[in-house]
């Protein structure tokens, strides 16, 4: 049996919840076919050695994605319905980072019943590589 995710009266300001993946060479392939993106700077080494980053990057959306479990799973989690997500890149995402996506309360917004939270991406190294913002409605009592 699944647990629902936390209602708007139970959720707080200033709660956090985070999720942590390492991206790997198979996540980059498999979200290239999933999302259609092939550009070389993805897929290609050769390629990628003559762009700024000197190597191949992960795709943005691969690392935004992992705002996903976070909503989904932990903050609010089960029953969570995204409005919406502003998203800015700071850095890149090479093969073999470890990101971790943290989502902190900052307002709740009676006349929606929904919350708004600031976003954080950071490597392995704690360097912040996406900040951004995001609404969402939580589950009702009745989910």
């Amino acid at each position: 049996m699944y647990e629902r995710g936390k209602t708007y009266d139970e959720i707080q300001i200033g709660e956090k919840a985070s999720f942590t993946k390492t991206i790997t060479e198979t996540d980059i392939y498999i979200f290239a076919g999933i999302s259609g993106d092939f550009n070389p700077l993805h897929v290609d080494e050769e390629y990628a050695k003559t762009t700024a980053f000197g190597t191949r990057i992960a795709h943005g959306g691969l690392a935004a994605s992992l705002l996903a479990p976070v909503l989904g799973m932990k903050l609010p989690g089960l029953g969570t319905v995204a409005l919406e997500t502003l998203t800015k890149f700071r850095k890149p995402v090479y093969p073999g980072d470890t990101i971790t996506c943290t989502v902190t309360v900052k307002e709740k917004i009676p006349r929606l019943k929904a919350v708004s939270m600031n976003i954080e991406w950071t490597n392995q190294k704690k360097e912040t590589i996406g900040k951004g913002e995001c609404k969402v409605l939580p589950p009702s009592a009745q989910a």
